[in-house]
């Protein structure tokens, strides 16, 4: 016999579901509640509110996300900084590439249509994840690299893991089948940017102070 699930988990998961695809504002407690089968109180009751449901949804979603994708990509914190790195950013390209991944699709809503609602969720969750990717770049960068290089580098590696991938999905999740499908093969692409982002931060290790 399959266990129900408890109402919080209903609504969460239909939250994530409405949250992704029309943002906060496009979305209505009444729709929630329906998918989840609920009556139209249970948010409030459960979450107090649609505000603090919809940053709960989030971070729901970046926990299971993480459950799937491990940050450090499975690699030992005594391993090399460029196998530390490599296995960082593999595994952030891992979780955006996931279907079944949503926070990245609720945070790109929320730059869309912004409601400020997620800022102190995010500054929560993402700092620490952050610190340890800058940690691994300044190791990289060696002891005489400045701080706003470290920060550049970090950022250009960043980004270079999230915006190709980040706009596969949305490509995906709008139908737009013209588009071009440049990660299909994600392996490759993966180690392809981790190459190119490593031979970039040995290059910059090197540059003179401006």
């Amino acid at each position: 016999m399959t266990k129900k699930k408890p109402p919080q988990e209903k609504l969460l998961a239909a939250a994530c579901d409405i949250f992704m695809d029309k943002g906060f504002r496009g979305t209505t407690v009444a729709e929630i509640c329906a998918r989840a089968g609920t009556n139209i109180a249970a948010v409030n009751y459960y979450f107090g509110g649609k505000e603090a449901l919809y940053q709960e949804a989030w971070r729901h979603c970046l926990t299971e996300s993480m459950r799937r994708h491990p940050p450090d990509g499975g690699v030992s914190p005594d391993a090399a900084p460029e196998e530390r790195l490599r296995g960082r950013m593999k595994a952030l390209m891992r979780r955006i590439a996931d279907p079944e991944n949503k926070d990245f699709l609720i945070s790109q809503m929320e730059m869309v249509n912004p409601t400020g609602l997620l800022e102190e969720v995010m500054r929560t969750e993402l700092i620490p994840l952050r610190k340890e990717t800058l940690a691994v770049v300044r190791e990289l960068l060696g002891p005489d690299a400045d701080e706003q290089r470290v920060v550049y580098c970090e950022a250009c590696l960043v980004s270079m893991c999230v915006h190709p991938l980040l706009m596969q999905r949305v490509r995906q999740k709008t139908k737009k089948t013209e588009a071009p499908m440049f990660a299909n093969d994600l392996e490759a692409f993966a180690e392809h940017v981790v190459r190119f982002a490593l031979a970039g931060v040995r290059a910059t290790s090197g540059e003179d102070e401006p």
